[in-house]
């Protein structure tokens, strides 16, 4: 908790605080709030006597906010709170499947779609009344239709596009799937955070014994499109970077895509290794999977999945299997979509908490103050593993 005393943060807030959890973010939004309920309560502000910061201390930041649907599977968005004058937060996980609404009589499971109007209707409902709203959007709504490369919608850059002009001042996402959609908005504040220094936390409570050593460990990508990630995180760690690139059957398309024909490897000898597959997101996991058996035929010895966002469209059948196989040792992903109850009792699950981190961002923001330091992780990175190292002398 030191870090988040550490920044100045002794200006006048932007505005009054206020978090919007949306249904599809509660239990993170409760989280979060929790984290800053307690900062606040235990800071000594240098202006703690200004009117303006009457309300900097309360017991809770988040605004009561609803979305009820109408039997036709339309709805509405509500708030019951004062927003007037708030630097407002908004938090949605467009990915939370688990939730339903009935519709003529059905049961629907809720969309990226049905999730991304609620937030559109509950910016509507604050009416431009707020000092400014921000937009937290861990998995950024379209984010795998971010470019064009036939007669095809722009669905992430429309989406963008839309919630500036309804008033977002900024967004905050997590690990995009190209941080370059942002050049559909270029006035406009939009930050994808990476949660290398969660991932690496996460490692360790997997493999207390983990050795960081080129020749004892290597970061994979699994194709090319990941390779930035993976660069990152081997530089950082100062080990060795492979990659993978899917050789595609572009005569058929199956489901939408081109069928994978083979993983092709380019890299360092991994025989004997501890091995970390780094990617933005397990949607099947057939990738990430057949990414671990050919590394299991090169000789690896652990591999450990770590993923930003861990969808299991396709359940976890296949990855209680490949774990019984021995294909691969720890599965890590982040609490930034949502986990379903039996995937948090999987033995082979590690999952990386981002409230606190979520939380330091919005405290600091709310100050106006820069997130430099949250959005490049480094000297978190090294401060941590001077600890580890003296840990293990």
């Amino acid at each position: 908790m030191q870090s988040a005393f550490e920044r100045n943060l002794e200006t006048i807030p932007v505005g009054e605080l206020g978090i919007i959890a949306l249904e599809s973010c509660e239990t993170l939004g409760k989280k979060i709030n929790a984290h800053i309920v307690e900062w606040r309560k235990e800071r000594e502000h240098e202006q703690k006597g200004n009117p303006q910061l009457q309300y900097y201390s309360k017991d809770s930041y988040l605004v009561d906010a609803s979305v009820p649907r109408f039997g036709s599977g339309e709805a509405k968005g509500i708030i019951n709170d004062t927003v007037r004058g708030d630097d407002l937060y908004i938090l949605v996980d467009v990915c939370n499947h688990s939730l339903t609404y009935p519709i003529f009589g059905c049961v629907n499971h809720m969309s990226p779609d049905d999730h991304f109007q609620d937030l559109k209707r509950i910016i509507a409902a604050v009416g431009g009344k707020a000092r400014r709203i921000n937009v937290i959007m861990p998995f950024l709504y379209e984010s795998r239709q971010h470019k064009r490369t036939g007669r095809e919608s722009l669905d992430c850059a429309l989406a963008l596009q839309e919630l500036v002009k309804m008033g977002v001042d900024n967004i905050i996402t997590f690990d995009a799937h190209d941080p370059r959609v942002q050049n559909a908005i270029p006035l406009h504040g939009f930050e994808t955070i990476q949660p290398v220094y969660q991932f690496i936390k996460g490692l360790f409570r997997a493999a207390p014994d983990l050795e960081i050593s080129p020749e004892k460990l290597m970061i994979i990508s699994p194709d090319e499109g990941a390779a930035g990630r993976a660069i990152y995180m081997a530089n950082i760690l100062g080990v060795d970077m492979g990659m993978f690139y899917k050789r595609r059957d572009y005569a058929h398309i199956v489901n939408g895509r081109n069928p994978i024909v083979a993983h092709e490897f380019l890299g360092a000898d991994v025989a004997g290794k501890d091995v970390v597959i780094l990617d933005d997101m397990i949607s099947s996991g057939d990738s990430m999977l057949e990414v671990a058996a050919e590394l299991k035929k090169r000789n690896a010895d652990r591999i450990f999945l770590c993923s930003t966002f861990g969808l299991f469209t396709n359940g976890l059948e296949k990855f209680d299997k490949a774990y019984t196989q021995g294909l691969f040792y720890s599965l890590l992903t982040t609490n930034l979509v949502y986990q379903s109850p039996e995937l948090l009792e999987k033995p082979y699950y590690i999952g990386c908490d981002l409230s606190k981190y979520i939380a330091l961002v919005i405290d600091t923001l709310n100050h106006d103050g820069s997130i430099s330091d949250l959005l490049n992780p480094t000297a978190r990175i090294n401060n941590f593993l001077e600890k580890r190292k003296k840990l293990q002398k």
